[in-house]
Order: C-alpha cells, then structure tokens, then sequence
C-alpha cells in the first residue's frame, strides 16, 4: 500500500487565534488594540476564514507583534515536536539535534521569554489604553 503524505494549506484564521490564544490574548483585546473598526465580532469572523488577505494578516500580526510569516506558516504540531524532541531528551548538546535531523535556529527559551516580554507589553499597553478611554468619558 502506497501512503501519500498531503500538505494541507495552512489554514490563517485557525493559525491566528491559535497564536493568539498562545499569547493569551482574548478576540476582545485584540479588537481593542486593532482600533475602533474592529470588534470581538469580526475577530471570531476573521479566525473562521481559511484564508485572510495579505493586508489584514499585516494588521493582526502588528498587533500580536509578530512577522505575518509567522501567522502563515504556523504548524502547531511542527512547533510541539520541536520543543518535545527539545526538551524531552536528557541530552540537549548538538549532536542530538543532528541524529533528530533537527536544526532549530532559536534556542526555544529565549522564544518563550519574548512571547511573555511581548504579552507583557501587550497588557500594559491595553491597560494603558483602558485607563486614556476611563478618562476621556469621566470627562465627557
């Protein structure tokens, strides 16, 4: 029997709310830090579509703070077999990398520490934001 591997286009809805649930984003921040044409609405509408125009992946992906590329290609088992493989081995030099076939060019932590550093400045941001908005209507 003859198996046939298929590469499924990459599905750019999905891939952004799975970074952005990674993140730990919700739809409603990320409308807010998108601006006033954007709501929680049109986040889940967006996430649905296998497909999101080159413009609008810009716009999400400034956003979350993150190249489009990224959006794009995101493969979710590709990035879990990578850190497993990674973490899961007692050895961690480069030989074991090589016998996994395995080339990481980041080291997975320092991703991990800008992810949070990002998700940081996301909150703070927001926060900020919510505080200017909590002033313009105590004003108004």
């Amino acid at each position: 029997m003859t198996e046939t591997i298929m590469q499924s286009k990459p599905h750019h809805g999905r891939n952004i709310k799975r970074i952005r649930e990674i993140l730990g984003v919700k739809q409603e921040a990320l409308a807010l830090t998108l601006g006033n044409d954007w709501t929680q609405r049109r986040i889940s509408l967006l996430e649905q579509k296998e497909e999101v125009e080159d413009s609008v992946l810009e716009e999400i992906a400034a956003a979350l703070k993150i190249s489009p590329d990224a959006i794009k290609g995101f493969n979710e088992d590709t990035a879990v077999n990578v850190v497993a493989n990674t973490f899961n081995n007692n050895s961690h030099d480069q030989s074991t990398f090589n016998a996994l076939n395995i080339q990481p060019t980041f080291n997975p932590i320092d991703k991990i520490i800008q992810l949070y550093d990002e998700k940081i400045a996301l909150y703070e941001r927001m926060l900020k934001d919510k505080e200017e908005m909590i002033e313009r209507l105590g004003k108004g």
